[in-house]
């Protein structure tokens, strides 16, 4: 018996340049004739037994991936009969050192073996086969074994229904609603292999922002659609929800948690969903936020909106991801403080389906912040972590920003919950508290643009996320060297220096936009520097809330003598930060209202510190540039020439924020620009005019 499988992938379209849109699953031929050989022997063929959609997915991509690698066709067959070199694939329940998404690969007298308890386990493993191929690493008496560490490992898509992208700066949306579900876009496939090939099973395809028409039996249809695609990859579905569909949609008066036909509502809409998508995984929830309607509107507490659509979900094991950020126009409040304020209290009255998702810090996704004080507080109830993988305060698609850094430096924080070595990533993972349910959301960065991502170095950012999720062990230079030699070049050299431009790019852009602890300046866009910005219709929506800068000194006092932030952490935590003189200086101004004057352990004054890190972070774009253009030889043309481009307009940008922030701030200081920095060409009131001018594009 012989399969015969056909992907029609726009993948493996042949082009003269390289625009991207392969992302980091290039299987060109193998340059080392040495090493190709050695492969080629030990992958002759492929053993397939099994009609498992899944497996069948698997054997697809690994002939795929095989043939490109080794330059030579890659049959699949029902049994090795005898012959040495085969690839045989596997799914064995039984198998006891992984989970049910795990994966063993094993070398043989005369094969290789992939094997799973499960086929997505199995499409894992070919993944990982074809990386360790793709990145020159031997196949000899290989034994790999691996499972992922969290359960629930999604993107989160902002997308609305007419196209656009909340926070999207990769074009339009990848779904075309409008098309569906009578047309399928090839591209929705291509999705769901790159999702699959770094661990991601989860998709939420919907603005958490949502509209209530992804409720109505005419969108259910089309995201129906795209579930059939995606299932085959191993990736569930999800949607985010309106709290008040009931009313919108439904015909009711009202969307209270707690009133009967309100709970007969959502069960008889979890009923119609699971009937037009059986394995959809559930819902993402807004409430209560950002001037979002939610259970408060009645008078109820986030565990019971949470736990109503919890009761509707779980008769079809659905799980309710409910999101932890929120936070009230309070003039008098800290907003740092909102979310555990709201949540703590909550501890233990979620339903078991429920699982509280919290944004790695306390604010809104700032390029450096402390570690969210909610891990670690909630032992009775699972939080999951929000990542953001789009640039949203990045610098959008021009800034080149390598977040894996960002997503270790919190995962990698202590809580103390347990004791010294209670991390974030022990927390989220369950083996902390013992959580049942656990998840990791990246928001995603993904849009039309054919490279997918904008920024084609942005790739490596998708990438990250879906590898930390699968293991948050992993270091950001392994994550980043590994993404370097599947996308863009396997020259020693240059992967090697393309690595380590990648791993100071996150440091470079925090010295010109917010060192030392200081707070993101709030504007419309999220883009602009705009440190002035005071008008809003509410404090907490601009930028003098975050820095308080004056003519004493700059930051927010969140000690026990200002608004008591600091008190929701642990008591270890508290005393790492609660001294200016010991507070280590990436939050040094998170914590701290510091004087201009005070000396810091870097024998630098605050204001001669910040002046230093202001215009070292814009000089050290120069670097970069000068980095990639090292390796000019090594990289596609198009690709090249994409980067350098955009790397140009970020250290135009770079000095933008770097006058904008020193002229105002010297306005409170009253100091000279240390030397040997030279003051800005330009005036405090030019510099603003150039913000007006952005602001109305």
């Amino acid at each position: 018996m012989k399969y015969k499988i056909v992907f029609l992938l726009v993948f493996s379209t042949i082009c003269k340049a390289d625009d991207g849109y392969r992302l980091w699953l290039k299987y060109d031929l193998i340059k080392d004739t040495g090493k190709r050989a050695a492969y080629a022997r030990s992958t002759q063929f492929i053993v397939l037994n099994s009609t498992n959609p899944a497996l069948k997915t698997a054997a697809g991509e690994l002939q795929t991936g095989l043939q490109g690698l080794v330059g030579k066709p890659v049959p699949i067959v029902a049994s090795a009969g005898g012959k040495t070199g085969g690839i045989v694939l596997t799914i064995n329940p039984n198998l006891p050192s992984i989970n049910d998404e795990g994966y063993q690969i094993t070398s043989q007298k005369t094969s290789l073996s992939i094997a799973g308890k499960t086929g997505s386990g199995v499409l894992y493993g070919v993944f990982a086969l074809l990386r360790q191929l793709k990145t020159g690493q031997s196949i000899d008496q290989l034994s790999l074994t691996s499972s992922p560490k969290i359960q629930h490992r999604m993107l989160n898509h902002w997308d609305n229904p007419d196209g656009s992208i909340e926070r999207g700066y990769a074009g339009q949306s990848l779904w075309k609603w409008y098309e569906l579900p009578e047309r399928i876009d090839p591209r929705y496939r291509d999705y769901a292999r790159a999702n699959a090939s770094i661990g991601i099973n989860g998709t939420v395809v919907n603005n958490v922002n949502a509209s209530s028409r992804f409720l109505t039996a005419e969108y259910l249809q089309k995201v129906a659609a795209l579930a059939n695609v995606f299932r085959p990859y191993g990736i569930k579905i999800y949607l985010s929800v309106y709290f008040p569909a009931p009313k919108t949609i439904g015909g009711l008066k009202t969307a209270d948690p707690l009133d009967p036909d309100v709970n007969k509502w959502w069960a008889d809409k979890a009923n119609e969903i699971y009937k037009f998508i059986p394995d959809f995984g559930g819902f993402l929830v807004k409430a209560n936020s950002e001037g979002q309607p939610g259970p408060q509107d009645y008078g109820r507490n986030h565990a019971d909106g949470a736990n109503m659509l919890a009761r509707a979900l779980a008769p079809h094991k659905g799980i309710v991801i409910w999101r932890a950020f929120v936070y009230k126009a309070d003039p008098n409040a800290d907003r740092f403080k909102a979310a555990y304020d709201e949540f703590k209290p909550l501890d233990g009255q979620f339903e078991k389906n429920v699982i509280v998702q919290v944004k790695n810090g306390p604010i809104d996704f700032q390029p450096r912040e402390p570690f969210s004080p909610i891990f670690g507080t909630m032992p009775q109830t699972p939080l999951g972590m929000e990542f953001q993988i789009t640039q949203e305060y990045l610098g959008f698609s021009t800034h080149l920003v390598y977040e894996a850094p960002i997503f270790k430096e919190c995962l990698d924080s202590d809580t103390y919950a347990g004791g010294q070595g209670s991390t974030v990533a022990k927390v989220i993972d369950g083996s902390l508290h013992d959580y049942q349910l656990t998840v990791m959301a990246g928001v995603a960065n993904t849009g039309s643009d054919r490279n997918w991502t904008g920024h084609p170095l942005a790739q490596a950012n998708w990438y990250a996320f879906g590898r930390l999720a699968w293991d948050h062990t992993l270091s950001s230079e392994s994550i980043a060297t590994e993404w370097v030699k599947m996308t863009l070049t396997a020259e020693p050299q240059s992967v090697k220096t393309v690595t380590d431009l990648l791993l100071k790019s996150r440091e470079i852009y925090v010295n010109y936009n917010t060192p030392l602890g200081l707070s993101r300046p709030w504007t419309g866009v999220h883009f602009a520097p705009e440190p002035w910005q005071n008008r809003s219709s509410r404090p907490d929506w601009t930028a003098v809330y975050y820095h308080r800068a004056d003519s004493v000194g700059l930051g927010f006092d969140r000690t026990a003598k200002g608004s008591q932030a600091l008190l929701q952490y642990r008591p270890q935590v508290q005393r790492q930060w609660n001294n200016p003189e010991t507070c280590p200086l990436p939050y040094l101004l998170w914590f701290h209202h510091v004087p201009w004057t005070k000396k810091l352990s870097t024998d630098r004054t605050l204001w001669d510190e910040l002046c230093t890190r202001f215009y070292a972070g814009a000089d050290s774009v120069g670097g970069l540039q000068k980095q990639w253009t090292s390796v000019k030889k090594d990289i596609d043309p198009e690709t090249f020439a994409d980067v350098a481009g955009r790397l140009a307009t970020q250290q135009k940008e770079a000095i933008w924020w770097r006058d904008a922030w020193v002229l105002y701030l010297q306005e409170f200081s009253r100091l000279p620009i240390p030397a040997p920095y030279k003051k800005p060409d330009r005036t405090l009131k030019e510099v603003k005019e150039l913000v007006d001018i952005y602001q109305l594009r």
